[in-house]
């Protein structure tokens, strides 16, 4: 194996959730009179940290006011979080590099208690060996969550791959010097995950199983 540890972004690449994700960030701003932002800038924010986000969907918006966006945001997303699909062919893919002897982890700008949650929902917990929220350490693109995953699991930088669908995810491991595969099937375009040098930029699972099995 090239990489022992591989981890995955959980948002966009391997659960089909941001056009979820936008609509209740569309809806919350709704509910509260607020400019209700265009898909792309919604999109945008997926994976970033919960003030990250607002300031750039909610521009200007007050940080005291921030709470008000998350509880609509929240009360949203729980009333379909169950029903969100993992992406075709994610389940058998974890399976099979996890019997392959690589260790897997999750970055994810999600809460703990949703990452927990999300888990619950889809049967994944037993895949992961570990992961990092955005409630736990700097969020994306800063580099903290894959150094503390890299320091608990005890990989270096050069054994360790990350992927995800989004610029934050890439940038994010530029900033711990650790190369990534992009998957365009989720939040970001393929042409914004192509200018950040990936190894990779494949449009589907099938087509990271594929690279995976190949390269990894």
């Amino acid at each position: 194996m090239r990489y022992d540890l591989l981890v995955f972004d959980w948002d966009g690449t391997l659960i089909d959730s941001a056009p979820t994700i936008v609509g209740c960030i569309q809806a919350a701003c709704g509910d509260l009179g607020l400019p209700v932002p265009e898909a792309a800038r919604a999109s945008y924010v997926i994976g970033l940290g919960l003030y990250d986000a607002l300031a750039y969907v909610v521009p200007g918006l007050a940080p005291t006011d921030y709470g008000r966006v998350v509880e609509r945001y929240r009360s949203h997303f729980l009333a379909r979080d169950a029903e969100l699909p993992l992406f075709p062919g994610a389940k058998a893919m974890l399976g099979a590099l996890r019997d392959r002897g690589h260790i897997l982890a999750i970055a994810t700008g999600k809460s703990r208690a949703g990452l927990a949650r999300a888990l619950e929902n889809t049967g994944l917990e037993l895949f992961f060996a570990a992961s990092r929220c955005a409630d736990q350490c700097a969020p994306k693109p800063a580099p903290d969550m894959l150094r503390e995953l890299m320091k608990e699991l005890d990989v270096d930088d050069t054994r360790t791959l990350m992927i995800g669908d989004t610029v934050h995810d890439l940038k994010m491991a530029v900033h711990a010097g650790v190369p990534a595969v992009g998957v365009s099937h989720g939040a970001h375009p393929k042409g914004d995950l192509v200018a950040l040098e990936p190894l990779a930029c494949v449009e589907n699972i099938d087509e990271l199983t594929q690279w995976l099995a190949q390269n990894a």
